[in-house]
């Protein structure tokens, strides 16, 4: 079976350091894997090779069998804004617009009209339990609502993959399970793929296997929980 997304080999350095030391990772369709290891490991750095944010040394990404890292970079944009999910520790969302604009964005930027994104957008939030504040501005709702609308934003247009960067890492232990119950939801029903980068032990154990970074390398291999 080809992986949804795959690194192999990835190499980058960054200002004078070798950040990825010949990393390999690989997602499958519906697939939770909790990428792991201490700060400065290369967590965050592997997220933005795999994305298109930034191009490995050596190494490549392949998006469903596709080869994606030599892309030009208006083409990497486009396969973000069109194929990846993204949700960050504090939700990134835009505050000057409301909770259902800010998740029909992906979709108004991609040319879907604004009814169907507008649909789209209320009924993700309603399977969140957060559209009794879709009409509010970011500034007006918990970190708790405001991080499952940014869950709802990264799933809206039906991505391939969802890269999660400590997405608990603002909540209490309550909220932080309901995005985790979210995100393992989406790989379930809707066959994402799904990074999770975490530090927190119990936020890895939603994860089907760990790949563990220690100094830019994967300390152990992945293995079954």
């Amino acid at each position: 079976m080809t992986a949804a997304l795959a690194g192999t080999g990835l190499t980058i350095g960054l200002g004078g350091a070798e950040v990825l030391r010949g990393v390999d990772v690989s997602l499958d369709a519906g697939e939770v894997v909790a990428l792991t290891g201490p700060s400065g490991s290369g967590k965050s750095t592997l997220l933005h090779v795999v994305s298109g944010l930034l191009r490995p040394d050596a190494g490549t990404v392949t998006l469903a069998g596709e080869r994606v890292d030599h892309l030009p970079d208006a083409a990497r944009s486009d396969l973000r804004l069109r194929r990846f999910g993204f949700v960050l520790q504090f939700g990134d969302l835009v505050p000057e617009l409301t909770v259902v604009e800010n998740v029909e964005l992906p979709l108004r930027l991609t040319g879907v009209r604004h009814r169907e994104a507008r649909a789209r957008a209320a009924a993700l939030l309603d399977e969140l339990d957060v559209a009794h504040v879709a009409h509010r501005r970011v500034s007006e709702v918990s970190g708790g609502q405001a991080q499952r609308a940014a869950v709802a934003r990264a799933l809206v247009h039906e991505p391939a993959v969802v890269l999660a960067d400590e997405p608990t890492g603002a909540l209490d232990t309550v909220t932080g399970e309901r995005v985790l119950e979210a995100l393992v939801r989406a790989a379930e029903t809707r066959g994402t793929a799904v990074l999770l980068v975490t530090h927190e032990a119990r936020v890895a154990a939603w994860g089907s296997r760990e790949v563990r970074l220690r100094d830019g390398r994967v300390e152990t291999p992945s293995v079954a929980w």
